[in-house]
């Protein structure tokens, strides 16, 4: 069974002061932690770790399939 995550664990795994860097998308969480492009928590100057991303991957110039390179660690708890 996968880790369930509230959205308050994940917001404290926003990839500062050394905590990892955490994104819900579609009910799963992922850790984009190794990722050079999510480093300090920020991804492209658009989005942040830390959060729940789904309402805002149409914002994003590539679509959903990007979050396939990371592991899933959890899921969102409802």
């Amino acid at each position: 069974m996968m880790r369930e995550y509230t959205l308050e664990e994940i917001a404290k795994a926003n990839g500062q002061g050394g905590a990892p860097a955490l994104v819900a998308f579609q009910g799963n969480v992922y850790d984009v932690s190794k990722s050079d492009l999510w480093v300090g928590g920020g991804h492209q100057e658009m989005h942040n770790a830390g959060r729940d991303l789904t309402s805002e991957m149409a914002d994003a110039p590539h679509d959903e399939e990007v979050l396939k390179r990371y592991p899933v660690v959890g899921v969102l708890k409802k």
